[in-house]
């Protein structure tokens, strides 16, 4: 597997990118107004949310290009919260992605310049998934990343905040997801209900066998039964005639449809990276997102997170990264973690 690191500006770095290039977009932006990162160009510090969302729609806009037609995108944003005015910030609301920073590295919001009160919650990924929307993307699924050790709040009127956003967004209508491949084990208890249920239907089906009817009768309305889409975007022969092949026990046995509420960890890390979202968060998304052998684009590659889960899955990945010092952080940790699996390459 190969991955390839691009040292400066994403909107710039992607229109160099060839069209239809890559089969899905895995990434994080900036969240707005928590953190100055200190490299001039720098997406998040931009006065007003209105401006940063249009920035993101920009950048989007460029990666929608560069996707195949049946490419996805999976996009992870935290919100944020308006603080005093006066003092001019907008301060995190204490997540492990992408904290608060005291001193002179804080980031500054003018809050002067839009309607935002302070402690109002500014609810940026959803202006984010609606003026995607907007633009033409295809919005398909929030996905609540439900974090099993927040960071703590000294807050004591409102709850402490304890989950991010992963939105799924697509080119087109139709789309390659794979949902076998993120499958989740199904409970206990709803595998021996279904069984039971099945049960029930074969003995009433045995006690009607020989019951008079009214011969053939033809069915007419609707979309057949066996036509039904089992948790996909579009029909998926393969899996769905592996389905409809197996006994009820193995289907159980297969799990259930992943579900919209992902429970992970944050995770540390000990560079000097302050924005790192943990491998399992985004394992599902390149999953169901890309073939194996296929292309993952991540046009804010930080410490290289993506590229080291997209290796490990036996994809290839494509990062941008604005600031060089993180370009090296990200070089330096998949030399160490993915060894010889990756051929990491840093155009010049």
């Amino acid at each position: 597997m190969t991955i390839t690191i691009h040292t400066g500006c994403c909107l710039s770095v992607l229109r160099d990118l060839p069209a239809e290039s890559v089969h899905t977009c895995v990434t994080s932006p900036p969240y707005w107004g928590l953190r100055d990162y200190g490299t001039a160009g720098q997406l998040g510090l931009e006065p007003t949310p209105e401006e940063y969302v249009a920035n993101m729609v920009e950048v989007f806009r460029e990666v929608r290009r560069v996707l195949r037609a049946d490419g996805t995108l999976w996009v992870n944003l935290g919100d944020s919260y308006a603080h005093d005015a006066k003092k001019g910030r907008a301060s995190a609301s204490q997540s492990g992605k992408h904290g608060y920073l005291n001193g002179r590295n804080q980031a500054r919001a003018d809050l002067s310049q839009c309607s935002l009160k302070p402690k109002d919650l500014v609810g940026i990924p959803w202006m984010v998934a609606f003026a995607l929307r907007a633009d033409g993307w295809y919005l398909r699924s929030d996905i609540i990343w439900n974090k099993s050790n927040p960071m703590p709040e000294s807050v004591t009127d409102r709850p402490t905040k304890s989950h991010e956003y992963v939105f799924l967004l697509s080119r087109s209508d139709r789309y390659f997801y794979d949902a076998e491949a993120i499958r989740e084990p199904a409970e206990h208890s709803s595998i021996k209900r279904w069984m039971q249920n099945v049960e029930a239907q074969e003995g009433s089906h045995r006690a009607n066998a020989g019951a008079k009817t009214n011969g053939t009768m033809k069915a007419v309305g609707g979309p057949r039964r066996g036509d039904k889409q089992r948790g996909h975007s579009r029909r998926h022969d393969g899996f769905n005639q592996r389905w409809d092949g197996m006994s009820k026990a193995e289907q159980a046995e297969m799990g259930r449809n992943k579900r919209t509420v992902w429970t992970v960890a944050t995770k540390p890390f000990s560079e000097a990276h302050f924005a790192t979202y943990p491998p399992e968060l985004i394992e599902p998304c390149i999953l169901a997102g890309s073939p194996p052998g296929g292309t993952v684009l991540d046009p804010f590659f930080g410490a290289g997170t993506t590229g080291l889960v997209a290796d490990r899955l036996q994809r290839n990945c494509i990062g941008i990264e604005l600031n060089p010092q993180y370009v090296e952080i990200a070089e330096r940790r998949l030399r160490r973690d993915a060894g010889m699996l990756a051929d990491i390459v840093v155009p010049v």
